[in-house]
C-alpha cells in the first residue's frame, strides 16, 4: 500500500467554537465543501461522539470517488478531534485547533495508505497528482469553511 502524509492549515478569522461546530459535525459537510458527495452515519458514538463510525464519500477533480469509513478517537472540545479511517483509505486524520488575535487556526494532519490496487500500481508515477488532488480538496474546504462562517480566509494551503 502507498503512505501519504498530508498537512493541511487553515486560518480564519472566527471564533473557534464556531469553526469546530463545522468541523465536528461532518454530516453538514456536504453542504458546504465542494468535494465532499456524502456523509452517512454508519454507528452513533457516545455523548462526545467518540466511537462513532461515518461513510465519507469525495469526489475531486480526477475521475474517481474515495469511499472510505472514519471512527472518532478522541474528541477535546474545541481543540481536538481524531479519527481513523478504513476502507479505500486506512490511517488517522487528526484537526487541531487553536485561537488567537480574532484568528482560529485550523490543521489537519492524514496520514494514511490507499487499499485500492489501482492506486497502488500508479503510486510510484501519480502520487504527486494525488497529492495535488488531495490540496484542491482541502483547499475547497477552507474555502467552504469561511463562506460558511462568513469570515475572512486568511491561509488555507497544504502539504
Amino acid at each position: 500500500m502507498a503512505r501519504y502524509r498530508f498537512v493541511t492549515t487553515w486560518r480564519v478569522r472566527a471564533a473557534i467554537e464556531a469553526v469546530w461546530d463545522a468541523i465536528y459535525h461532518s454530516e453538514r459537510w456536504p453542504t458546504w465543501w465542494k468535494g465532499v458527495e456524502q456523509v452517512t452515519e454508519l454507528q452513533p458514538g457516545d455523548k462526545d461522539g467518540v466511537g462513532s463510525v461515518r461513510r465519507y464519500v469525495w469526489k475531486s477533480t480526477l475521475p474517481y470517488r474515495l469511499v472510505f469509513d472514519m471512527r472518532v478517537t478522541r474528541v477535546e472540545r474545541p481543540v481536538v478531534l481524531d479519527g481513523e479511517a478504513f476502507g479505500e483509505l486506512e490511517g488517522t486524520g487528526k484537526w487541531r485547533l487553536s485561537h488567537s488575535d480574532g484568528v482560529t487556526t485550523v490543521e489537519y494532519v492524514w496520514d494514511v495508505r490507499t487499499t485500492r490496487a489501482w492506486m497502488n500500481f500508479l503510486a510510484p508515477i501519480a502520487r504527486p497528482i494525488f497529492a495535488w488532488n488531495h490540496d484542491v480538496v482541502m483547499r475547497w474546504g477552507g474555502e467552504g469553511l469561511a463562506r460558511l462562517l462568513g469570515a475572512e480566509l486568511t491561509s488555507g494551503g497544504g502539504r
